[in-house]
């Protein structure tokens, strides 16, 4: 668990500091900022920043999703325990120049599957804002099916949950 991951297109790797340029990119792309929120990382070096309070919190665990051939960073996959969850949430975001050719889900599965298979994560969650349509899609793709709507600060997030087979 919380190893690097590979499939037939991607490699998944630990968030690193070398991430600073892509991570600039993606928390500042449209959809980035529409659902997930604006983070405030305007620089190579808040971007640093920003990578290393992720990777000094041991809640969190980021990784970056590359296509194999090219080595290009698309997306990250993240694995969280939120305080006001009771289990580990599973997050995706893509380039949106990458979506739609099946990478997140492709992606996401390689993590989710590893994690169900520790006796740690017997459910696995996933939120998300009611209007993030493709993100709900995903989940159901996934596995995941709809546990409760939530609020979280000023926030209204619809949740999922998908456990261990058998």
């Amino acid at each position: 668990m919380n190893n690097d991951y590979s499939t037939s297109r991607l490699t998944l790797k630990k968030l690193s500091e070398a991430d600073a340029s892509f991570i600039l990119e993606l928390v500042n792309s449209a959809g980035w900022i529409e659902f997930i929120g604006d983070r405030h990382v305007h620089s190579v070096e808040d971007a640093v920043a920003y990578i290393n309070k992720i990777n000094n919190n041991k809640n969190i665990i980021y990784w970056t999703v590359q296509l194999k051939d090219s080595e290009t960073s698309i997306g990250v996959i993240t694995f969280i325990k939120r305080e006001y969850l009771e289990h580990h949430d599973i997050g995706f975001a893509f380039l949106p120049q990458f979506s739609k050719n099946g990478y997140a889900y492709e992606a996401a599965k390689v993590v989710l599957d590893d994690m169900l298979n520790s006796p740690l994560h017997t459910e696995v969650l996933a939120s998300t804002i009611p209007h993030n349509k493709n993100s709900i899609s995903l989940l159901q793709k996934l596995g995941f099916v709809f546990k409760k709507e939530m609020e979280t600060g000023n926030e209204k997030l619809l949740l999922f949950s998908t456990r261990k087979n058998g």
